[in-house]
């Protein structure tokens, strides 16, 4: 593992479940889907496109895409985007093995991390997940921690786009309702920025585009991605398969109608602008629990495969872990977030989204953040792999010391000690110590820190200026 500029890009090999050649056939079955099928495109201007580019258009805006076009689009497309802080600082690059990590967005429901009670979200929830994610190490990037219900809904999206600018210098992973939220939050990064051009060259945010359905592309869906296209800036276009009910319940017929669905859509960005840039995740595809008809977030089999697609094509990637379907905080949220975590995290997912996820992505927890933001420490640490050389084999010492020494005063023991993982979290003391300091458990002090990072962060402030404009757009949103 090596660290430049504050992220970590891992030296150790990738995991594998899908042979190259198995990668293959999902790719071919995603190009005679688009070939054979066909998309829907609700968007007169997409149709268009293609149209001019001598695709054939039936029942009005029913394309077939070549393969051919497809194989263009991937020949085309950035092999890496880079996505900068609120200064400009190119902190993300989305290439080789680098992984960065991040909460998800717009969940309907938080647990308060005061009360421990589940309620609706709120504008100063959005705010306050922005300054833990601030002051977390090994949180990446941010995403609307919740839906603001307490403002206009008509444009919440803006006043969470404030929220975000406002009390973090990290990256923003966007989400908007409608076409026109995409359009002013653009607004609001480009005066953060500097400007159109200053965005562009060192885009601040990413936009996460959710399609409706791979082969039923919705026209919000489609006027954001040509917007972001034009615009020259980063974005993800999404359309996720529920297995069992928008497409074939075997995962590899849902990886490869919900990829087909991506390929579209980067066939249609890179005809409004060659070059521009999408981070693709191979596939989204999510289990439907026949017994409950919930939509299963945590699922092994919604792992891994989708992101060794999307390493096919050398693109960014685009990943989900650290997600659970618990209620609450509690084992079974720490066990599905780790093992998400480490999965994603082996298999190279290089923005992996949705840490802190609770009830399948219904709820949201600054609690679960904490201790994802643990587990994610815990990750790169096993991740660095194994150094192996004289001084780490240390043979004369051994030698010294022979059968009957012990290494505890050693100068290489005080030299190479402090290498090791110390968690800060996750408790390792003696028992009678633990149950004297309050016995308390991993949430209470998860709870804990949260609200010492509430109680003590100061984001460093938005010039006057441009948070007056900021302001000046979402009041005008109005």
């Amino acid at each position: 593992m090596t660290l430049q500029s504050n992220y970590t890009s891992f030296d150790t090999p990738r995991f594998r479940k899908i042979s190259d050649d198995q990668a293959e056939r999902l790719h071919h079955a995603s190009l005679e889907i688009l070939d054979r099928t066909g998309v829907v495109l609700y968007e007169p201007e997409a149709v268009d496109l293609l149209r001019r580019k001598g695709l054939k258009v039936e029942d009005g805006n029913r394309v077939r895409i070549p393969p051919g076009m497809v194989e263009w689009a991937l020949g085309i497309a950035p092999k890496r985007a880079v996505i900068c802080d609120r200064n400009g600082r190119r902190v993300m690059p989305l290439e080789r093995n680098n992984v960065f990590y991040g909460p998800g967005s717009d969940c309907p429901n938080v647990i308060d991390v005061r009360t421990g009670v589940r309620r609706v979200g709120t504008l100063r929830d959005v705010e306050e997940a922005a300054r833990v994610c601030d002051a977390l190490p090994n949180i990446d990037f941010l995403m609307s921690f919740c839906i603001a219900s307490d403002v206009e809904p008509a444009v919440s999206d803006r006043h969470q786009m404030r929220a975000m600018l406002a009390n973090s210098t990290k990256p923003v992973l966007l989400v908007t309702t409608e076409f026109a939220g995409c359009v002013d939050a653009i607004r609001m990064a480009e005066a953060v920025a500097g400007g159109e051009e200053a965005l562009r060259r060192n885009p601040i945010c990413a936009l996460y585009i959710n399609v409706t359905h791979p082969l039923r592309h919705n026209a919000e869906a489609l006027q954001k991605l040509l917007f972001m296209a034009e615009k020259g800036l980063p974005t993800t276009y999404t359309p996720v398969v529920l297995r069992g009910v928008s497409g074939p319940v075997t995962a590899a017929g849902a990886i490869a109608l919900a990829n087909a669905g991506e390929l579209a859509g980067l066939v249609i960005s890179q005809i409004k602008r060659e070059g521009a840039p999408v981070i693709l995740t191979g596939g989204v595809n999510d289990m439907l629990d026949m017994r409950t008809m919930v939509d299963a977030y945590s699922d092994p089999n919604n792992r891994v495969m989708l992101v060794e697609l999307a390493h096919r094509y050398g693109l960014p990637i685009f990943g989900l872990a650290g997600c659970s379907d618990s209620k609450v905080p509690d084992e079974q949220a720490a066990a599905e977030a780790a093992f998400s975590i480490i999965l994603e995290t082996l298999a190279g997912a290089q923005m992996v989204h949705d840490i802190g996820y609770l009830e399948g992505g219904m709820c949201n927890s600054l609690e679960q953040i904490v201790i994802c933001d643990e587990l994610i420490a815990y990750t790169k640490q096993f991740m660095k792999g194994l150094e192996i050389d004289e001084e780490t084999l240390a043979l004369d010492l051994i030698d010294e010391i022979g059968p009957h020494g012990d290494f505890m005063g050693s100068d290489h023991t005080r030299t190479h000690y402090r290498k090791d993982w110390y968690p800060k979290l996750f408790d390792r003391k003696p028992y009678d110590d633990w149950s004297r300091s309050g016995g308390k458990t991993l949430r209470q002090r998860a709870q804990e820190k949260a609200l010492k990072i509430l109680a003590t962060q100061k984001p460093e402030p938005l010039p006057a200026d441009v948070l007056a404009e900021i302001d000046r757009i979402v009041v005008e949103a109005r």
